[in-house]
């Protein structure tokens, strides 16, 4: 009984304060809690909000000044020829014209404001308006637009939100018309998802409404302004030395090379690089959806997809065009990407006469490559038996090259395999390089060792015969490169 005696003495102080304050017991109720917590933290999140209203409404206000400008700006000048003839003098000449106009709108503005206020009034007049900041950034690899008010981009392998903005979603979409009508494309109700690209080859994607629900949608795949090179692989620790003359040997002796891998992961890059080591005595076609290849040689044919039009007629597919190419007489024919029945048609390419041939896969490994291979083929409407299409398989790669976008955001090609021939129903590989992860970092990336696994390729006699140069030291079991 002593003890429960003891034990109503440390209510009353706690009793105490709730009768103060109005009951309020220790801490787990929420109703004494929800009077007495919200008090103190309002008065230092009210501040906040109320400096992002008073920057919002600047922000509009500049956005009105901006766009009654741009509308004098119109008024004076013709647009059509200024797309046409935009060089140093006519920038020069608008800009003495914007500065003009905006010092007799009178407008409260500080030098930096009036500074930014004429070059965004000149991104919209000979660029793409908002984006321009964006694509000036060597550092932003990637722009995702969802909707006119959440600009996204990628910096470093990591996704943040940027402070651009569109003034609506109609500014949005005279955006995504600048981009994609000087290629011939459209993007309207009739038509409301394309593929384009900038004039530095990166990769667009818009979707509008009513298939976005939200607002228009684009997305930015960056080609920088200096195009990533084998140096660039090597010091980015993505591969080693030895992996990129074996390679260029491959490229040489003509090995037809499948490129596989993730969205993200660098393939169409790795396509670009691997295109370079192609003699310039050869005459190349190459055949994509979106013209990204940026290759060196002087004979060279770039061919390109065409939509529908209005009214759903004159679609040219990568299979109408890779069917065409087998009549141009190539030494090699680069597809982009197979992504469908044209897999078929690049299979027998390269396995009547068109050796050295190379194209690209979605898979997420060597052995996934197979299976997506099989699905494609399918789908060119031939009812083919699976040991068939393994068969062409078999006999057209010969080497698979794996590339990944790894934990954290680096980029590594993973693996280099030799595709040996079949054994019973089964493709056979053997991996000559790859990438052994050992863990993960304090900040989140993914870390290793890129080895030679000690394997000998069973063509060695061919790159030898083709008069490439041959190391048997890259062929060493042994760690290449290791990650810090």
């Amino acid at each position: 009984m002593g003890f429960f005696s003891q034990k109503p003495t440390p209510p009353p102080p706690q009793q105490a304060k709730p009768d103060a304050t109005k009951p309020a017991p220790p801490e787990p109720p929420g109703t004494g809690t929800a009077t007495m917590a919200p008090p103190p933290p309002p008065e230092p999140k009210a501040a906040p909000p109320k400096r992002d209203k008073m920057a919002e409404e600047r922000g509009r206000k500049l956005q009105e000044l901006k766009s009654e400008i741009h509308r004098k700006l119109v008024d004076q000048l013709d647009m059509t020829k200024l797309a046409s003839d935009a060089n140093d003098e006519v920038r020069d000449q608008v800009r003495q014209i914007v500065v003009a106009l905006a010092e007799e709108a009178n407008a409260p503005l500080n030098f930096t404001e009036r500074k930014r206020l004429v070059q965004e009034i000149l991104d919209e007049t000979f660029g793409l308006g908002p984006l321009e900041s964006l694509l000036a950034d060597p550092g932003i690899s990637d722009i995702l637009i969802n909707g006119p008010q959440h600009v996204y981009i990628e910096r470093s392998g990591r996704l943040e939100l940027s402070d651009v903005r569109f003034k609506d979603n109609a500014h949005l979409l005279h955006v995504i018309d600048k981009i994609v009508s000087p290629l011939g494309r459209r993007c309207d109700e009739v038509s409301p998802m394309v593929d384009a690209r900038l004039k530095d080859g990166s990769r667009v994607n818009a979707i509008i409404p009513p298939l976005a629900i939200d607002g228009a949608s684009m997305s930015i795949r960056r080609f920088g302004a200096d195009p990533i090179t084998w140096d660039d692989y090597i010091n980015f620790k993505s591969c080693a030395p030895d992996m990129v003359e074996f390679l260029r040997a491959c490229v040489v002796s003509g090995l037809n090379i499948l490129i596989v891998g993730g969205t993200g992961s660098g393939k169409t890059t790795l396509l670009n690089n691997l295109s370079s080591f192609i003699p310039e005595d050869e005459r190349i076609v190459t055949i994509e959806d979106a013209a990204e290849l940026q290759l060196r040689q002087p004979h060279i044919v770039r061919l390109e997809t065409r939509p529908p039009n209005i009214e759903g007629k004159g679609r040219i597919t990568i299979r109408d065009l890779l069917i065409n190419a087998l009549r141009m007489r190539p030494d090699r024919i680069v597809v982009g990407e197979c992504r469908g029945g044209e897999t078929l048609d690049m299979l027998q390419a390269m396995n009547t006469g068109h050796e050295g041939s190379m194209t690209t896969v979605h898979a997420n490994s060597t052995r996934d490559a197979v299976q997506r291979v099989e699905t494609m083929v399918m789908m060119s409407g031939f009812e083919l038996p699976t040991r068939a299409i393994r068969q062409q398989f078999a006999s057209a790669i010969n080497v698979i090259v794996q590339a990944t976008r790894l934990t954290g955001g680096p980029r590594k090609i993973t693996s280099v395999s030799e595709v040996q021939g079949m054994e019973g129903d089964i493709v056979t590989m053997q991996d000559i390089f790859k990438f052994e992860q050992d863990g993960v970092n304090r900040d989140g990336k993914a870390y290793g060792r890129i080895v030679a696994t000690g394997v000998r390729p069973s063509f060695i006699d061919r790159l030898v015969a083709a008069g490439a140069a041959i190391d048997h030291d890259w062929f060493v079991a042994r760690d290449l490169v290791v990650d810090d």
